[in-house]
């Protein structure tokens, strides 16, 4: 057994650390221990071996990785990059899948035939629905809705053509995907395509391959996860600045307390609406709570903290925490990001574990079907009422909720981005692109993506934003690394004074926003996709993507979506840097071709780095080199004209 770290060397974030504390008091195993007791596979972190038939499995030398190849004669880039691409594939699965579950219940919706949901956002609803070609002239709002969902429904299955909302991307950019052959025909038919290609005795050239992942890829951001963002701001409102609390602290110790955890947003959307029945309340204080506490916590929490300003218990690896605060009565969870290790953490004190989702079963929790066509209110008071009645089993004695937490503010949607810089008539991103051109903000940067019990909780991610801000470059997260920054006070507008260049700190407070926006969910990734577009018709900053100011990054990473969300950044043409790491051999043609010869034919490239301040340089050297290429490097003062320096303009 290896040493397991000290506390203080996993996490800086307070609420984690006193309850991991408590957890080894209290003798209970968390992830944190786990991978610290279990060492990463070598080959496997290299994608040097291959199991994809029972010739193997086979593995290769790192060290020599040409010397050998597998039993078939694949080489060390095909194995690289067949496990690259099924990354790629499973992560855009998952993402697609949310996406058509947002479909699925918006066509319920339109319908009339789904009373428990509503169409919140009518303008939005208008706005997406031209996006797709739907007429919208003339017609009732029932009529538009219905053809909108089926529209989405069907980039799914589409066979031939291209995703439709690949055309709101710059020209050039579409130009060019048109070109290389990646435009995305439909979402199923990229993923099942990439499955395909990486069986054994397909595709078995690395570059062929590492495009193939963008156009499944591409069927995420500019498809899967685009659809689900639309659909859910049509339906539970389109996100804009609002207050929130943050951290372990929003638990209450005299109330029901009831977590929500997963990635779709309408179960908690009904749980909002069912913790103020008053039935719900009454039968709360009938069991001695003084109310009911709903709380989110990781992308389900994002989604709804951002549109109706529900409390948020914490990031991806704070659910361990959370539970051992002994006050949490229930846990809900529906898909993705969710430990199977919750399970046994949870039967180790008093709170209920539920799954919901008929996708995602877990051995030994306790399971209520949620589904949002319909009997979503009958069967959302069914799960309230589990955290309601398992109250009276909380063992006092056991019961330490941390004190910490931070007023943030979160909600920053494209829409609201826009209003926010013209208002309601003058919406535009002009004085984002002039402060940009004039050297105020150096650059814009994507930080987001997960935690990783591996490296240190929640550092990374804070290192790295600080370091960016003092560089006068403007940070939009979403994700757990935006709960990250959120905790650690980074998401309130006086944070500009005390962590921004004076570029930044000006234009944040000429605004009053934060220098940290918070977007929403991992799914809502494509929010920033569409600010980038916007950035470019906007104009003087080049006629595409690549040719921002702009960098992405995704400091903790795990999950296979993660790969899926880089590579269509970097097949957008973003710079794109994850810590971790990413599987590959150094030195290799495949690994050469991603972090270099990608970038002549996408204009985005990948990067790795570990080190918060060596990945803020990467990223900023990449904004540096940008504007020096727009001819907008030497930062611009303001110009007082005179009548003399007038006449001189020429017009």
């Amino acid at each position: 057994m290896s040493k397991l770290r000290e506390i203080q060397d996993i996490t800086v974030c307070e609420s984690t650390a006193q309850m991991l504390t408590k957890a080894r008091a209290e003798g209970v195993e968390t992830p944190f221990d786990r991978a610290d007791n279990m060492s990463a596979c070598p080959i496997g972190a290299q994608n040097a071996c291959c199991k994809h038939c029972a010739m193997g499995p086979c593995r290769l030398s790192s060290k020599a990785p040409y010397e050998k190849v597998g039993v078939c004669g694949a080489t060390i880039d095909t194995f690289q990059a067949r496990g690259f691409a099924r990354m790629v594939a499973a992560g855009t699965a998952a993402h697609s899948d949310h996406g058509r579950e947002m479909s699925e219940l918006f066509l319920s919706v339109a319908k009339g035939e789904n009373p428990d949901f509503v169409i919140k956002d009518p303008a939005r609803l208008l706005a997406f629905a031209k996006d797709f070609g739907v007429e919208t002239e003339g017609r009732t709002e029932k009529d538009i809705a219905v053809d909108l969902a089926e529209a989405c429904l069907s980039q799914f299955g589409q066979q031939h053509g291209h995703l439709k909302l690949m055309e709101t991307a710059p020209k050039k950019r579409f130009d060019k995907w048109k070109d290389l052959g990646v435009l995305s025909r439909g979402v199923d038919r990229e993923v099942v395509e990439m499955m395909h290609r990486t069986h054994m005795g397909v595709d078995q050239d690395y570059k062929n391959l590492v495009l193939g992942a963008s156009r499944c890829s591409l069927a995420d951001g500019w498809g899967g996860a685009m659809i689900s963002t639309g659909l859910s701001d049509i339906m539970f409102g389109t996100p804009k600045p609002i207050r929130a609390e943050i951290d372990l602290g929003v638990l209450k110790k005299e109330y029901v307390n009831i977590i929500v955890h997963g990635h779709e947003p309408h179960m908690l959307d009904m749980l909002a609406e069912l913790s103020s029945d008053a039935d719900l309340v009454a039968k709360a204080k009938a069991q001695g709570a003084a109310g009911i506490n709903l709380v989110g916590m990781c992308c389900s929490g994002n989604e709804q903290l951002i549109r109706r300003g529900i409390p948020h218990a914490g990031n991806f690896m704070q659910c361990d925490p959370a539970i051992v605060t002994g006050a949490v009565d229930a846990m809900m969870v529906d898909v993705q990001c969710i430990q199977q290790g919750l399970v046994k953490m949870a039967s180790c004190y008093h709170t209920k574990f539920v799954t919901t989702n008929y996708r995602a079963k877990i051995e030994g929790a306790q399971h209520i079907e949620f589904h949002g066509e319909h009997d979503a209110r009958k069967t959302g008071i069914e799960l309230m009422m589990v955290g309601i009645n398992n109250y009276k089993n909380r063992k006092a004695d056991r019961v330490e909720i941390p004190a910490h937490k931070q007023t943030m503010v979160g909600g920053f949607s494209h829409e609201s981005i826009n209003y926010m810089l013209g208002g309601t008539y003058r919406g535009s991103y002009t004085p984002l692109n002039d402060n940009i051109i004039n050297g105020r903000i150096r650059g814009v940067a994507g930080v987001v993506g997960c935690n990783n019990p591996r490296v240190k909780h929640d550092w990374v991610h804070i290192e790295l934003v600080k370091e960016l801000l003092k560089n006068d470059v403007l940070v939009v997260q979403t994700g757990c690394s935006a709960i990250a920054l959120a905790k650690a006070g980074f998401m309130q507008p006086e944070a500009a004074a005390k962590y921004c260049g004076p570029g930044l700190r000006e234009v944040c407070e000429t605004v009053g926003m934060p220098p940290v926006l918070h977007s929403g969910a991992c799914v809502d990734n494509s929010r920033v996709l569409v600010a980038l577009s916007e950035m470019v018709r906007t104009g003087g900053l080049g006629d595409d993507i690549s040719d921002l100011p702009v960098a992405g990054a995704a400091p903790e990473w795990m999950s296979e979506k993660a790969v899926a969300i880089g590579h269509y950044f970097v097949s957008s043409g973003v710079f794109t840097v994850f810590g971790v790491g990413l599987p590959h051999v150094p030195g290799t043609k495949f690994a050469d071709y991603l972090f270099g010869g990608i970038e002549q034919d996408l204009g985005g490239k990948w990067a790795v780095e570990q080190d918060p301040y060596k990945m803020a340089q990467l990223m900023i050297d990449h904004i540096n080199k940008k504007r020096e290429a727009l001819g907008i490097q030497e930062k611009k003062e303001r110009k007082l004209f005179d009548m003399e320096a007038r006449r001189e303009l020429k017009v």
